[in-house]
């Protein structure tokens, strides 16, 4: 039970996360390249039309291509996830909480401190909760990483809470 973390305080539902479960979640991303790219929010449905747009295109100027086999696809994915280093946006458990009005920042609870983050910043924040495939034990359960990437060389770790204040 080392792993779950709190989040509680000034919300409407308090949360219980559970990072060992993360590696399963669809909004999983590589912390590698996470801050690499830029992350605008971009409408999913624009996204997806110009995705079946440009396959479409493609198949009528080129002819159909079989795509490759599920048991390839499975390896793949396979591998991925037991190589991976992985995060976790903060935001959607935020969401879910339901923080109340009157809420001002995050304090992130540690072994050794805690360190006070405005509500904002803490919205733009990335969960870190596996390493080259591994779940963060030694200085885990989750290392938080300020969503600008100012943070990516010492993140915050050791978390044992979030609370709303």
């Amino acid at each position: 039970m080392e792993s779950i973390v709190m989040l509680s305080g000034n919300v409407k539902y308090t949360i219980t996360l559970d990072p060992s479960v993360w590696i399963f979640d669809d909004r999983r991303q590589d912390l590698l390249t996470y801050f690499e790219k830029q992350h605008d929010e971009k409408n999913s449905l624009e996204e997806y039309t110009k995705e079946v747009s440009k396959h479409w295109d493609r198949e009528i100027m080129e002819g159909a291509i079989l795509p490759p086999t599920l048991k390839t696809e499975e390896k793949y994915l396979k591998e991925e996830l037991l190589t991976g280093t992985f995060c976790i946006p903060f935001k959607p458990f935020l969401l879910n909480a339901e923080v109340l009005e009157h809420a001002k920042t995050v304090i992130i609870e540690t072994v050794d401190d805690s360190v006070t983050v405005p509500l904002a910043k803490a919205e733009e924040m990335v969960l870190g909760f596996s390493e080259d495939g591994k779940p963060l034990k030694e200085d885990g359960p989750i290392h938080c990483y300020f969503g600008d990437g100012s943070n990516y060389a010492n993140p915050i770790k050791n978390v044992r809470a979030f609370r709303v204040e």
